[in-house]
């Protein structure tokens, strides 16, 4: 049976530390929707924070755990080490002076795989990257005042992985996940998923000589796109027949999910693209109250004492 192929990714999952900071800069900074508050189901007593564009659409997501207490991470082996968006290619300049203009120590532009890229990193550390990426045509979310709608953010456009070895991670990849090897250059190797869809590549850097460790500011997990919980089972019983250890079908709330890691350490998840973000509050109203799933509804007032308050946007 040939394997199934993801056809994108479905989102990125990062830990922070200060939830409101974590809110500040992802909603006035780099302009995108808090389009769900809730928490971490397996920890409650945590915030979980979701960013996309005005819907939450699967490719555009980028979710965090705030945990006040977390130690710094830091990168190497085993990890997801950047995050990147797509912007549009004549944003460039306009997305280096507003970085500027709010003190984001950025790095001046390079050009990697034939595109020009802004590294620079968030309060917490986590490594986010801004391509100006042709033939991307998500309309990103245009309700941030302060950033016009040409020059919004559109959506995730890559991940990198940074592994001690290439090959093991490359194998899981191009064979059981079906991607494509495509440009290398160097140390790097870019992977392609099926599809035009933007938010399809993977870079993986090879040769990184310590352990990376995941805490503040690090990568938790990596989410790639099942159109239906069908396809997501299907994968998950290739994954299970090729040897990987696989949870069983957990239930997000707004999507289900499968998680494995690749022969590197790197946290894969498989989610599937529905029942989305309105599933229990309306469009206009996403990100303005905490939800809960059904079974921790019994311990919302416990919940909500927990949790520090936050303020937001426009509120």
């Amino acid at each position: 049976m040939d394997p199934i192929a993801p056809h994108g990714l479905h989102h990125v999952t990062a830990v922070a530390t200060d939830p409101q900071r974590n809110i500040d800069f992802y909603t006035t900074v780099l302009g995108l929707r808090l389009v769900k508050q809730t928490v971490n189901f397996d920890r409650p007593e945590l915030y979980h924070l979701y960013y996309g564009d005005e819907e939450g659409r699967p490719s555009t997501l980028l979710t965090f755990f705030p945990w006040p207490e977390a130690p710094a991470g830091q990168l190497g082996s085993g990890l997801a080490t950047a995050t990147a968006f797509s912007i549009p290619p004549e944003s460039l300049g306009w997305w280096q002076q507003r970085l500027a203009a709010l003190k984001v120590d950025a790095d001046a532009p390079v050009r990697r795989t034939d595109e020009e890229v802004i590294a620079f990193r968030d309060p917490d550390g986590l490594v986010i990257e801004l391509v100006a990426a042709d033939g991307d045509f998500r309309s990103g979310w245009d309700g941030a005042a302060a950033i016009p709608a040409e020059h919004a953010v559109r959506g995730l456009h890559a991940i990198t992985m940074t592994e001690a070895a290439l090959e093991p991670t490359a194998d899981l990849l191009a064979g059981m996940l079906g991607m494509t090897l495509g440009a290398e250059s160097g140390d790097r190797a870019r992977f392609t998923m099926v599809g035009d869809n933007p938010g399809t590549l993977v870079d993986v850097t090879a040769g990184a000589d310590e352990k990376g460790r995941q805490a503040g500011g690090t990568v938790h997990h990596v989410a790639f796109r099942a159109p239906d919980r069908e396809t997501q089972a299907q994968w998950r019983e290739q994954l299970i027949e090729a040897g990987a250890k696989v949870t069983e079908i957990l239930d997000r709330q707004y999507f289900t999910s499968i998680y494995f890691r690749e022969p590197g350490g790197v946290l894969f998840e498989i989610a599937t693209d529905q029942p989305g973000f309105t599933v229990d509050e309306p469009l206009l109203e996403l990100g303005r109250t905490l939800k809960l799933p059904p079974w921790l509804e019994p311990n919302r007032e416990q919940i909500e004492n927990t949790l520090p308050a936050l303020q937001l946007p426009g509120v």
